[in-house]
């Protein structure tokens, strides 16, 4: 057995570096790490921010010529991921060869052929968080009411859900990504319960050691504010309650906001419903919509504003939105299935509405309104004693070092 490490060299590999919940996970772990001694680098797909230890993963006008030629001959056909050169080219990086480990990220968004993982991971152990179903399915990333994943796919029932096939190939990628993960070496990561069990369901993953670390939050950041400052700041009511609703995408409906609107819709007298993120309000709801937030300091008065952020997702892997409420002081209410029940524990830290009940949710919501502030402790205390960045951090660390002592 090795010594501890210590000054882990990390090399990340994601879609982006800020773009969206995934990516801004994989960012903020990757700034954890820089900043507790360790060195911390990202390839990724998108490049958002100006880190100069962040660099686009397609790194000449050749890899990127390469890649364009191999996905106008297959994404054609529907072979989705299946072969950018640009992927392979990876072992032969500078970043990549100084590297001890390998961080993956979520591997699916047009950038990286994940049939390089034999190849990367026979030279460096490798480490990948699941933030989504998609490593273990014929292509999609959630596969909500559909169990085809655990036995082969095919026919598949969600030929347009993110990430699209036209054609039904589902079958054939199940098969694929089998014989790439038996060629692989990987200790896989999950950030709840609820993805630890169906990746130890999964034929494709069961037999790779799992670890489940949930995400964290800057609590110095996200923390509770005056709700009347918080009001005042962003203009909303002050003597009225509010409901507040985050999303990248408020119309994704997997996240749910038809259901809550359908419990707003049921109340008596209905809270304002605030939204945090790009779409179209729901009809019959009075509401305000707030747009895309990006400022953290921001986001952390608009959690502050609010009286209960609801949470209606009926598929995530761990919805970082009621982790950072959380510690804003501020309680949530959901349905009892998913990644987001870690986070929102039934009359602690919230409410958990029976999975697609909006009666129920409606109840959750009425019941967190009469006692909004008596949660807020609570709430406050779990956030810091389970889902801070530092702890994440530490968690990733210890991980790692075991991966290290192990290969």
């Amino acid at each position: 057995m090795l010594a501890p490490c210590v000054g882990i060299n990390v090399l990340h590999i994601s879609e982006s570096d800020a773009a969206g919940g995934a990516a801004r996970t994989a960012y903020k772990l990757h700034r954890g790490l820089n900043g507790s001694g360790h060195h911390s680098r990202m390839l990724v797909g998108r490049r958002v921010t100006r880190d100069e230890s962040v660099r686009r993963l397609k790194r000449s006008l050749a890899w990127r010529g390469a890649d364009r030629l191999c996905g106008a001959i297959l994404d054609p056909l529907d072979l989705q991921y299946v072969f950018y050169p640009s992927s392979f080219g990876v072992a032969r990086d500078r970043w990549f060869r100084e590297a001890d480990l390998l961080q993956l990220h979520n591997l699916h968004g047009s950038y990286f052929s994940y049939t390089a993982l034999p190849a990367l991971t026979r030279r460096r152990p490798a480490v990948w968080l699941l933030q989504d179903q998609w490593a273990f399915t014929g292509h999609v990333a959630y596969s909500l009411d559909c169990e085809r994943w655990r036995d082969g796919c095919g026919s598949c029932p969600y030929l347009a859900a993110y990430p699209r096939l036209r054609r039904d190939r589902t079958a054939l990628l199940w098969r694929l990504k089998r014989s790439v993960y038996r060629r692989s070496r990987l200790t896989l990561i999950v950030p709840s319960r609820w993805m630890q069990e169906l990746v130890q369901a999964s034929p494709l993953l069961r037999h790779f050691p799992v670890h489940r670390i949930p995400h964290g939050v800057d609590t110095g950041v996200f923390r509770p504010l005056p709700k009347s400052e918080a009001r005042r700041r962003l203009d909303l009511p002050e003597n009225r309650p509010v409901v507040l609703f985050c999303a990248s995408d408020v119309n994704e409906p997997r996240k749910g906001l038809e259901l809550l609107a359908r419990a707003l819709r049921s109340l008596d007298e209905a809270p304002l419903l605030v939204l945090a993120g790009n779409g179209d309000p729901p009809a019959g709801v009075e509401s305000r919509s707030l747009g895309a937030v990006s400022d953290d300091a921001v986001l952390a008065q608009v959690y502050a504003a609010a009286d209960v952020l609801a949470v209606p997702t009926v598929a995530d892997a761990l919805t970082q939105t009621a982790i950072e409420s959380i510690a804003c002081g501020t309680p949530c209410v959901s349905f009892d299935r998913g990644g987001v029940t870690d986070v929102v524990r039934h009359l602690e830290t919230g409410y958990q509405a029976r999975f697609g009940d909006v009666g129920d949710l409606a109840r959750g919501l009425l019941a967190l309104l009469d006692d909004a502030d008596g949660f807020g402790p609570r709430c406050r205390r779990a956030a810091e004693d389970e889902f801070s960045v530092d702890l994440q951090v530490r968690r990733y660390v210890e991980l790692y070092e075991q991966v290290l002592a192990e290969a």
